[in-house]
């Protein structure tokens, strides 16, 4: 069978990679046309557009690039009709993938969704678009099957994709001195700092957690540096604070810490799943004002992803100007001397993992894909 597969992020690019690579174990005939990147195109097929030039976000990265943004729609239109696959899989990516969910609709051809757009936490309106145009739904989080059927729409929960490529890691069985010696480090105990992955979320919270990391000399506060980012970022917003930085070592770090702090995102999940308690740490610009853009904007109680699959607090969320080093560097001194408090947290992340399911997301999502294409 044909698929065209639209992805227009690096965390789409690896997704959509794996479940194309199960699709060619479900399908021999499997034959793909994708808007993604170099993981999806080394899994066969034909590149159409790199997600990196679709990669828009924000007010005035849209509106600067709106006759780019044109041009990869009319792109996209005229390769889905001159592929004319058996279906169109789009993977998260909202603002684009659901005008091509209208288009494909509109021609006849069938829409599947691989990772739900995060509409249950903002933009709730979106959700008539994908009932009208959308002819299944795979999601990622349990969660999201009691959003979706609030509005009469079912869907197929296939498990979470982390969980995939947390369980074949590199590095599981490595020791703590052979981490600090391969990276140079010294043999303090580790405090592992994750502070996001965009520039903006870096130079908002690393501020923080460097100020923080004064008050706790007996450890060794590590930063995982972002794929996306450089050295030379993390120089300039750390300034006299001397802090190490370790480059695609994230779950390594993670691995041989005793806490993390931790922005809110995917890595609020790969901690919980490594077994590290965390301070989960989040600001955005506008100060105060930030507090009212969350409450009228954003959906759902919680803004980690643990507190939000177990439905309750796990894990401490510090937001805006709650998220000081007071407030932090208290959080992170109950997590290390407050032994009950650390077992009730990392029991809880047995909860979080347990509703999530094992590993095989993308292996169960494209036997679905398959049956549901071949059924008379």
């Amino acid at each position: 069978m044909k698929y065209f597969i639209i992805a227009g992020e690096a965390s789409g690019d690896l997704h959509a990679s794996h479940l194309m690579r199960e699709l060619k174990k479900e399908d021999s005939g499997a034959d793909f046309c994708f808007f993604g990147g170099e993981l999806m195109a080394s899994e066969g097929g034909t590149l159409l557009k790199h997600y990196r030039e679709m990669a828009f976000m924000g007010v005035f990265p849209v509106l600067f690039n709106l006759g780019k943004i044109k041009h990869n729609f009319q792109i996209a239109e005229q390769k889905l009709i001159e592929f004319n696959p058996d279906v169109l899989i789009l993977v998260d990516y909202p603002g684009f993938n659901l005008r091509m969910a209208k288009y494909a609709k509109l021609k006849g051809i069938k829409v599947y969704y691989y990772i739900s757009p995060k509409i249950w936490a903002w933009k709730t309106k979106r959700v008539h678009k994908v009932k009208k145009f959308v002819d299944e739904m795979f999601t990622i989080f349990p969660f999201e099957t009691e959003f979706y059927s609030k509005y009469n729409y079912p869907v197929r929960f296939v498990g979470n994709p982390t969980i995939d490529e947390l369980s074949v890691r590199p590095n599981q069985k490595e020791t703590f001195n052979e981490f600090v010696l391969r990276n140079n480090l010294s043999g303090k105990p580790i405090i592992a700092v994750l502070a996001g992955s965009r520039r903006q979320e870096i130079t908002r919270i690393l501020p923080v957690l460097a100020e923080v990391s004064l008050r706790f000399p007996e450890y060794l506060f590590v930063i995982g540096g972002a794929p996306s980012q450089t050295q030379s970022l993390y120089t300039e917003v750390l300034g006299t604070i001397g802090i190490p930085v370790v480059f695609g070592q994230t779950y390594e770090l993670l691995q041989q810490s005793k806490a993390a702090l931790v922005a809110s995102g995917t890595a609020t999940l790969e901690t919980a799943y490594i077994g590290i308690p965390q301070v989960v740490c989040y600001r955005i610009e506008a100060g105060r004002f930030g507090n009212l853009v969350k409450e009228l904007i954003v959906k759902i109680p919680w803004f980690s992803l643990v507190n939000l699959i177990a439905n309750r607090e796990i894990v401490k969320e510090l937001f805006q100007q709650y998220c000081t080093p007071d407030t932090v560097g208290s959080e992170l001194d109950r997590i290390l001397t407050d032994s009950a408090y650390r077992e009730s947290m990392l029991k809880g992340y047995d909860e979080v993992l347990s509703a999530l399911g094992g590993p095989g997301c993308a292996a169960r999502a494209a036997k679905l894909i398959v049956e549901l294409l071949t059924k008379k």
